[in-house]
């Protein structure tokens, strides 16, 4: 699988880290629900189709992305850079 850094342009999926579920909602910081908070953390679907997913390019820039990928095929649809940087690169 690859994936296109806005940065650095293609690269092996390799070069990334895979970071989480980029739907997933964290609880307000003043929730004081252990039971919101340990679901945050642990409880994830496992969707079959497209799912957005949040990457890290560890081995390259260290830019953080929104990744949408088909969970079934690995097809990438898009690469979006999330971050104190991302409008720059706009």
């Amino acid at each position: 699988m690859r994936l296109t850094c806005p940065y650095c342009g293609p690269r092996d999926h390799q070069e990334f880290t895979y970071r989480g579920d980029a739907t997933a909602i964290r609880p307000p910081i003043d929730n004081t629900s252990i039971d919101d908070h340990n679901s945050y953390i642990f409880d994830r679907a496992n969707p079959d189709g497209l799912h957005r997913e949040l990457w890290n390019h560890t081995s390259g820039c260290r830019m953080h992305l929104i990744v949408v990928r088909n969970t079934v095929t690995h097809e990438v649809v898009s690469c979006e850079p999330v971050g104190p940087f991302a409008e720059q690169l706009k």
